[in-house]
């Protein structure tokens, strides 16, 4: 089975979930949900986490988080592991409470960091519990936006920090959550299964650097998450070549000129992409993967009789060299 991709690094974010085996309830009462800020607590004393933002529903939880010391996983198996015994002692019972490990997306800094506190504090909104995210009492969302002392271990001045204002800053920032989530993160949350990354693509390979993990040992999915796709291999071939993006995904028919950019775009969403053939003949508007091969081959062949294709090949795999 692949082991879990892990990237930690100093001064990292990431907006962290979890969730109950079978969906079933972590938090019954209000002495639960104390009790899961309270194991917060201790994890930033222990570990130096910082809090950005939280949000604890009845199934689930939401965390948006830094940790100076490069630690998450250390973290969140003692916030994860000390809840369930917990849990456990108060609702009488044994066994584990979560489904599983918890998932993290990790967030480019000062770029998100302020439409995932968003997004995570109009989660009860979203689930029809209140009429504003401020009626909701657990979640963060009350110390931002009132004059509440806060918790000692709860940083919000990131988050205010990226509304660029001087004042008025609850003000603010409680009039850019009832905007409500932008299409960009919506999209990117409605998926079923998130990137582990929220960022540019530069920050996507930066990321991809940092991980714990060997690239063997991560599953195919994971890995394509971190793979730049159709689109992005196209424009970088584009800019290489000087043509158009449209000359090179577009199938022409007939006696035509040998297509090299459209080639090199191919051999590199294999290469490069790890996409798969069926989804290399979408994106190129082929009816079958058969010629895919075939023309890969046809490339090879031509760079071996051309030195300046090789080249402008391999300085666009260099670009994405891990």
């Amino acid at each position: 089975m692949p082991r879990p991709l892990r990237i930690e690094y100093e001064d990292a974010y990431y907006h962290v979930m979890n969730r109950g085996r079978g969906r079933q309830k972590i938090f019954h009462s209000e002495d639960y949900f104390e009790v899961f800020l309270d194991t917060l607590s201790q994890a930033h004393q222990r570990f130096g986490i910082q809090i950005l933002c939280y949000c604890l529903m009845d199934n689930h939880y939401h965390l948006l988080v830094k940790t100076p010391e490069a630690n998450l996983g250390r973290a969140m198996r003692h916030i994860n592991g000390l809840y369930t015994q917990r849990y456990n002692r108060l609702k009488k019972t044994d066994g584990p409470l979560f489904r599983g490990r918890y998932k993290a997306i990790c967030v480019e800094e000062d770029s998100y960091q302020l439409q995932v506190s968003r997004y995570i504090h109009r989660n009860p909104l979203t689930a029809r519990l209140v009429n504003t995210p401020e009626d909701y009492p657990w979640s963060s969302y009350r110390y931002y936006v009132k004059n509440n002392s806060a918790p000692a271990w709860l940083y919000r001045q990131e988050i205010f920090g990226q509304l660029h204002v001087k004042s008025r800053k609850r003000e603010k920032y409680r009039a850019f959550v009832e905007l409500g989530v932008d299409e960009e993160m919506a999209k990117f949350y409605s998926k079923g299964n998130q990137m582990p990354y929220l960022g540019s693509d530069a920050f996507r390979d930066w990321v991809f650097r940092q991980r714990e993990t060997d690239e063997s040992d991560i599953s195919r999915e994971t890995l394509r998450h971190f793979r730049p796709g159709i689109d992005e291999l196209v424009d970088r071939v584009a800019s290489r070549f000087k043509v158009s993006t449209d000359s090179i995904l577009t199938s022409r028919h007939g006696r035509v000129h040998d297509n090299i950019p459209r080639w090199v775009a191919m051999y590199l969403c294999q290469e490069v992409g790890s996409l798969r053939l069926k989804d290399i003949a979408e994106g190129f508007g082929l009816k079958d993967i058969g010629s895919i091969p075939a023309t890969i081959k046809k490339l090879k062949i031509r760079i071996e009789g051309d030195p300046g294709v090789g080249r402008k090949v391999e300085r666009l795999k260099h670009e994405y060299d891990t």
